[in-house]
């Protein structure tokens, strides 16, 4: 990846709602809901205790999320909502920007972009970046930066399969958060990270299980990386 990491990057977080079988979807896409209302509530209030949560331009399209914290009662503050959209994929009419009273949101795209396509209004912020190393993604190292200069000291991935495994991939989730719901879905449903090519088991990342606790019929752990 290009550029060179912070000495202090945001601690991120990756957050997983997911069948049993690791499936965040049916093969159509559908995913309302898998698990159930109190493990929801805990997203929410996970949200409200992260700086930023970040989804990619593909849970944007398929889900078009707010991803405001909505607890009771409501945060103080809003985190900032992150959408990598390296291709500009996002739409105007996306929730993210018609809500923009209720938060920031910034938009993570290639510095290349015409930035035309997106609505121009208070509150909208650009982080305009590199593509990564042979990728035609934004790099995540300079994405880390741009949080790092936004005084963000904490993030949180909620999506989709692609952006967590490219943040995995990259070495950069520090805990998992993971929501897991009694059902299965298949091997035709869609699964919560991409490919990760690895080559040998030793080379795969590692993370410690800190506690499980049940809501409801699902299963919330937690985990921290080795």
């Amino acid at each position: 990846m290009s550029g060179s990491a912070p000495s202090l990057r945001p601690v991120v977080t990756l957050k997983l709602a997911t069948s049993l079988d690791g499936r965040i979807a049916l093969a159509s896409g559908r995913s309302r809901w898998i698990t159930g209302e109190a493990a929801r509530a805990e997203v929410h209030r996970l949200r409200a205790a992260h700086d930023a949560v970040i989804v990619g331009s593909e849970t944007v399209l398929a889900d078009d999320p707010e991803l405001t914290a909505r607890t009771d009662p409501m945060p103080e503050k809003q985190p900032l909502r992150v959408v990598a959209d390296s291709r500009g994929r996002v739409p105007a009419s996306a929730k993210l920007f018609s809500t923009l009273e209720m938060g920031p949101v910034a938009v993570a795209t290639l510095e290349t972009m015409d930035l035309e396509r997106w609505p121009s209004t208070r509150g909208l912020q650009f982080w305009m970046l590199p593509a990564g190393e042979g990728s035609s993604s934004v790099s995540l190292i300079e994405m880390m930066n741009s949080a790092q200069r936004a005084g963000l000291a904490s993030m949180m991935v909620e999506g989709g399969g692609q952006l967590a495994a490219s943040f995995v991939k990259a070495g950069l989730v520090d805990r998992i958060e993971w929501f897991r719901a009694p059902v299965l879905l298949g091997g035709d449903g869609r699964p919560c990270l991409g490919a990760l090519v690895i080559e040998a088991l030793d080379a795969a990342p590692r993370f410690a299980r800190t506690s499980v606790r049940e809501l409801g019929v699902d299963l919330w752990e937690s985990y921290t990386r080795v």
